[in-house]
């Protein structure tokens, strides 16, 4: 395992090289071209900053409202008949928001429950199953500048839920 982790510790700066030993066979200006690259950076995160600004604020106030604990545990007792954990639920709400929040969810599941239990394994199946929507609709579309995307939310949210019915009857179809 020592020699596997001396190796990784290698790709990059290996990875790097061959970037400039190729670079200057093809005759680029490696340096120049980096720069230029690097201003162009510079200038998509001003564009989508504003985006991610606004998601965060979002995510934020949702929280701070009390409505996502309200929500989860409304959602809690319209899924403890079918045999759904309420903690499902939370990480399904904050899932089109934040993979960040999501993520710390997802991370206080597994230290209450565990990670073998019905609500570890259906939160890290909605982990991969469910899309933080509304981050990628603000970066991409404020990337690239579209403005008129009236029906994209509904479509995405309803994918979302789908992704999340789905990996819900995955999970209980696994347990049987």
């Amino acid at each position: 395992m020592d020699r596997l982790t001396t190796a990784f510790q290698y790709v990059i700066p290996l990875f790097i090289l061959f970037t400039l030993i190729y670079g200057m066979a093809k005759r680029v200006p490696v340096y120049e071209s980096f720069v230029s690259g690097a201003k162009e950076g510079i200038g998509i995160i001003m564009g989508i900053f504003p985006y991610v600004l606004a998601i965060f604020l979002m995510v934020k106030t949702f929280q701070a409202s009390g409505a996502f604990e309200f929500a989860g545990t409304l959602f809690g007792k319209v899924g403890a008949p079918f045999g759904v954990p309420a903690e499902v639920f939370s990480i399904a709400m904050v899932k089109p928001l934040s993979n960040a929040a999501t993520l710390g969810i997802f991370t206080e599941i597994l230290k209450t429950t565990g990670p073998d239990s019905t609500a570890g394994l259906m939160a890290a199946v909605i982990m991969g199953s469910a899309e933080t929507t509304f981050y990628v609709l603000a970066v991409y579309l404020g990337a690239v500048g579209i403005k008129k995307a009236r029906y994209l939310a509904p479509v995405c949210l309803t994918a979302d839920i789908i992704g999340v019915i789905i990996a819900i009857l995955i999970v209980k179809l696994m347990l049987r």
